[in-house]
């Protein structure tokens, strides 16, 4: 079968558990599916942050096996969901940026759990760009979280400022061609210097937050239907992503005058990395404040307060599965759908191939698993969550998927598995650029810009770019050769 057979008609072909994870785990009856925005992945006490308060997901890893290597397939919002949902690469579901909807053609992980008899839900962002439900039976977005805060919705439209669709406002780019921004004369501006604000104390109300919004109604989902049908549900969060501006609560956990900036910061010699990268580096377009130390740490203590209430508002669900005795029966799947420079290499947001921006949290919990605690260092790609998430339901694999399941990793986390992961990012532009990690090695392809290649072992930090090594050319070349053959970024 061709892809293109593949896309149209959405065929699969059967696949059953693997023998060895049947043996250590019966097969769960439902997923919940914890998704995140801009989550990068050390910002958490499990991985030994220091700084972070993650109850929570700490927890959650201690039951889980922990992918150490995880990476998104594109670190911006809507290409990387896409990949997430369909198990395609970005050349593949063609969603090129945050402005393109989703392709029709794309059958996701939804459609499939759909016809095999799960109740799908969806609350939360997904960033769909248009009114597209792709396969999902329940939906609750954005627009009604603004239903339930009602005039308050004015509030976040002030903590936004301008019109933002990777915060929500508008949910869809297209409701506001038409007229413009109709917020436009109406908010009270505050002083920040461009598009998005260093961070904030917020003014809304703990519980009027999307955070608070979505764990409510996925609790509602659970007690009104996590008894009838087997379900799917992903609940999925806006932060840690901008805006920086946590309920009062988690805000005054962090105080700025004790964060430390990254140890990369001001260390990148610029001559030795691409010109993308050094444009990046001497300003932050969205929060040019964050050239000033202060206002870097202050941005820095709102982070990770985000992630702070983040990690509460997962807990509540968590809590309540279990409190409804579905928690023997509901594996849980945790991650992000980019990480956060937060500072590092001078660098802010995501758009890059550094670590902290492509590399993802990724864990995975299911009932009675033999190796809840294990870390799992084999590169992997949430490409693989689809054949993941319906292998452990006992659902067909379609063909054509670019990843297959996590399941083998999940039964034997301490085999390292040589496979290789891809990243892509703003194709069909003049900044098209590629990613190839293969073991310790990750290669960055860019299509008219200087090459990076770097020994992760060797240094984590990503602070020396081989790529013009002599020492490494036979390196650089063989990755830069598979890259190109899977695919030419243009």
């Amino acid at each position: 079968m061709t892809r293109k057979t593949f896309l149209k008609t959405g065929a699969a072909a059967p696949v059953t558990l693997s023998p060895q994870f049947a043996q250590q785990s019966r097969r769960p009856r439902n997923v919940l599916f914890l998704l995140s925005d801009q989550h990068r992945p050390s910002a958490m006490g499990c991985e030994g942050d220091p700084i972070a308060r993650t109850p929570n997901l700490d927890a959650l890893a201690a039951r889980s096996v922990r992918f150490n290597a995880a990476y998104c397939a594109n670190p911006v919002c809507t290409p990387s969901r896409a990949s997430i949902l369909t198990g395609l690469y970005t050349h593949n579901h063609q969603t090129w940026s945050n402005a393109t909807p989703w392709p029709f053609r794309n059958k996701t992980v939804a459609h499939h759990l759909s016809r095999a008899g799960y109740f799908t839900a969806l609350i939360g962002k997904m960033h769909f760009v248009d009114a597209q439900t792709h396969g999902f039976d329940y939906r609750l977005d954005f627009n009604d979280w603004y239903q339930q805060l009602g005039p308050k919705t004015q509030l976040y439209a002030e903590e936004l400022s301008r019109a933002n669709s990777g915060s929500g406002m508008p949910q869809i780019d297209s409701l506001w061609l038409d007229h413009g921004d109709p917020w436009i004369g109406t908010r009270t501006l505050d002083n920040r210097q461009s598009l998005v604000h260093v961070g904030r104390e917020s003014r809304i109300a703990e519980r009027d937050h999307f955070e608070s919004f979505v764990s409510r109604e996925a609790i509602r989902f659970l007690r009104n239907h996590g008894r009838e049908n087997p379900f799917f549900l992903v609940a999925s969060y806006l932060k840690p992503h901008d805006p920086f501006m946590p309920a009062t609560r988690f805000a005054r956990m962090f105080d700025p005058a004790k964060m430390s900036l990254p140890a990369t910061w001001g260390k990148v010699n610029p001559a030795t990395v691409p010109r993308e990268i050094q444009e990046r580096m001497k300003t932050s377009t969205a929060t040019p404040e964050l050239a000033n130390p202060d206002q870097a740490r202050q941005r820095i203590a709102m982070y990770h307060a985000n992630v702070a209430q983040l990690d509460d508002s997962i807990g509540s669900v968590i809590a309540e599965l279990k409190a409804l005795g579905l928690d023997q029966d509901t594996a849980i799947i945790y991650s992000s759908d980019h990480g956060e420079m937060l500072g590092d290499h001078g660098l802010w947001q995501k758009f890059v191939f550094y670590e902290p921006s492509v590399g993802v949290p990724l864990m995975v919990h299911v009932p009675g698993m033999a190796n809840a605690g294990a870390r799992c260092a084999s590169p992997v790609s949430q490409v693989q969550l689809v054949a993941t998430i319906l292998e452990l339901c006992g659902v067909p694999v379609p063909a054509g998927l670019d990843g297959g399941s996590l399941l083998p990793h999940v039964h034997e986390p301490t085999v390292l598995r040589d496979q290789p992961v891809f990243a892509e990012f703003a194709l069909r532009t003049k900044n098209a650029k590629a990613m190839l990690r293969r073991g310790d090695w990750k290669y960055c392809h860019y299509a008219n810009d200087t090459p990076e290649l770097y020994n992760l072992r060797a240094d984590p930090d990503e602070m020396n770019n081989l790529a013009a090594s002599a020492t490494h050319a036979a390196r650089r070349q063989a990755m830069e050769a598979e890259l190109l053959a899977w695919h030419r970024p243009a």
